[in-house]
């Protein structure tokens, strides 16, 4: 049984410290996934983006259809190229307008793909920087509140792997997200589903 004692002994060590900084530390919860969502700032953000996409469209459509208007003289010169009723000089520079107008379209249809790729990266960045923005904005909101009520632990309770329970006593998430949307001046409460939410640490002290 002398064996047994130190293990014995150190395991109730060990749980004894593990109880003390339990008591000693304050933790609080927040869903910062239902905060990102219902932040004002997050909805003008998807405005801002829904617009910017949406002049983007539009000049890519107005080059396609300029692209589509020269495949169609393209075409027409060919035929021309092949008409037998015009003389042979005359179809000759046909030929050769179809040749240049050829090149012309692959030169478009280069730059058409280009903006389109150019289009989507600048959206996809402009969609990365104002996230990552609004999730700063958010943590500093939870890390306010958190302080105000002397919490040392904030756990993100929209991650199911990190909260398995949480009292509704201890959920920030109500609070900070009245503070955030105060005096909004818009409304808040539709959906907000076309940003993504980057997960930054929201362990906040």
């Amino acid at each position: 049984m002398k064996n047994f004692r130190f293990p014995l002994l150190t395991v109730a060590m060990l749980a004894a410290m593990i109880v003390s900084a339990s008591a000693q530390t304050k933790v609080a919860t927040v869903d910062m996934k239902k905060i990102f969502n219902g932040y004002y700032k997050t909805k003008l953000a998807q405005a801002s983006l829904k617009n910017r996409e949406a002049e983007l469209t539009k000049e890519i459509k107005e080059m396609a259809e300029g692209l589509e208007k020269n495949q169609a003289s393209y075409k027409q010169l060919l035929d021309q190229a092949n008409d037998q009723a015009i003389s042979a000089e005359e179809r000759e520079k046909r030929k050769q307008a179809a040749a240049d107008k050829a090149k012309e379209i692959a030169s478009s249809r280069t730059a058409v793909e280009q903006f389109q790729r150019q289009a989507k990266a600048q959206l996809d960045d402009q969609t990365q920087r104002m996230s990552v923005n609004l999730v700063t904005e958010i943590q500093k909101a939870v890390a306010d509140k958190a302080k105000a009520g002397s919490y040392s632990l904030v756990l993100n309770a929209g991650t199911v792997e990190v909260v398995v329970f949480a009292g509704s006593e201890t959920d920030l998430t109500t609070p900070v997200l009245a503070q955030l949307n105060a005096g909004a001046p818009i409304d808040v409460t539709a959906p907000s589903t076309s940003m993504p939410f980057n997960t930054i640490s929201t362990n906040l002290p």
